[in-house]
């Protein structure tokens, strides 16, 4: 709704609030529907705290920066999470077998139609399986029930997103991030790395192929992202939904090493309607190898950014009593917004963040 002095309305308009009502209550059927699916498979819901010494230690992450004062007047910063993971794997870590969340998370620089500045994360552990291979796998088969789930409570069992339209109930297709690169960009992506290295020269090459700008800084993790973005993922999740499989072990630095290919991760993400929703790992459990890959992380957020972000030591701590585990996160709004047929993330948080301006 727009009115002619004041521009776009406010969300507690009560006629634009009356617009999003409808999807605001299929927000709660399917958080209700997702929270009893966990619960009849065993897993116990757990709250994390916000506030923590380390947001997250991902390059391209940016959190919110706080203080927290002592009775003593004394000072010390503190972020607001990006995700609840660190928070999680302590969790496991003190002996909790299946867990799952619905976190408030908190994401600098990021507003559009799928990004909010604070948002919902649907995250899950489970650890003490019988076997990693099938502990990871099982993650592919939880998210195709959770997408079920939700569209079941949504009423809708095919979601659309702008052109591109997917039958949720459908068993996922799943491809490895290479095979994904060749098929869609014709561009072999196993061709310039290997566990140790990555050869930025060739996939540049490729990319120019393929006509994808870059610039002359840009990373080999930086160009694969711009083929990723504009060649691979509009064509993911299209009539059933995708799983991308067997990331780069370089592009992993929470997750563990596939056995048979050190090259590869056990890091999978999940696509609707060209739209990730999900990212789910095998969880590394190498204390060494853990604080090696964050502190790589720093070293280039520092270079990019300007700026680095704590080492949370007590999570390296509880990371060596860490079982075999592993864990998924879903975008709970982008989720709702498909299920619901919204446009915009914002459409069904109950409070949205306002628009610059408002």
């Amino acid at each position: 709704m727009t009115g002619p002095k004041t521009g776009p309305s406010p969300w507690w308009n009560a006629e634009y609030h009356a617009d999003r009502r409808p999807l605001l209550l299929a927000r709660g059927r399917i958080r209700s529907a997702i929270r009893a699916w966990f619960e009849g498979q065993g897993f116990v819901e757990v709250e994390t705290a916000c506030l923590q010494v380390s947001p997250g230690n991902e390059t391209h992450l940016h959190a919110f920066k706080t203080e927290v004062i002592g009775t003593d007047l004394s000072r010390r910063d503190l972020y607001l999470h990006t995700s609840p993971e660190f928070a999680m794997k302590k969790l496991l870590a003190a002996g909790e077998e299946k867990i799952f969340t619905f976190a408030p998370v908190f994401r600098n620089r990021e507003r559009g139609a799928l990004h909010a500045p604070e948002f919902t994360m649907l995250e899950w552990y489970r650890a003490s399986a019988p076997h990693v291979t099938a502990r990871y796998e099982t993650l592919f088969e939880e998210c195709a029930a959770i997408l079920r789930t939700a569209a079941e409570a949504a009423q809708r069992q095919t979601w659309s997103y702008k052109t591109r339209v997917c039958d949720v109930c459908v068993t996922p297709e799943r491809l490895s991030v290479d095979d994904a690169f060749l098929k869609f960009s014709d561009i072999d992506l196993a061709a310039t790395y290997d566990d140790h290295t990555t050869n930025r020269d060739a996939l540049a090459a490729g990319a120019r192929q393929a006509r994808i700008k870059f610039g002359d800084k840009d990373s080999w993790a930086d160009i694969f992202s711009r083929i990723l973005t504009e060649k691979i993922e509009p064509k993911l999740g299209s009539d059933r939904p995708a799983i991308l499989d067997h990331y780069p072990s370089h592009l992993s630095a929470l997750a563990r090493q596939v056995a048979a290919s050190p090259k590869h991760a056990e890091r999978f993400e999940l696509y609707v309607c060209g739209i990730e929703l999900a990212n789910g790992f095998g969880e590394l459990t190498d204390t060494v190898r853990q604080r090696a890959q964050l502190e790589a992380e720093m070293v280039l957020k520092q270079r990019l950014y300007g700026e680095r972000y704590p080492i949370d030591e007590d999570f390296l701590s509880a990371l060596a009593h860490l079982p075999a585990s592993s864990g998924c996160a879903i975008g709970f709004d982008r989720l709702v917004m498909l299920a619901a047929g919204a446009e915009r993330v914002d459409q069904v948080i109950w409070t949205p963040f306002p628009e610059t301006g408002k």
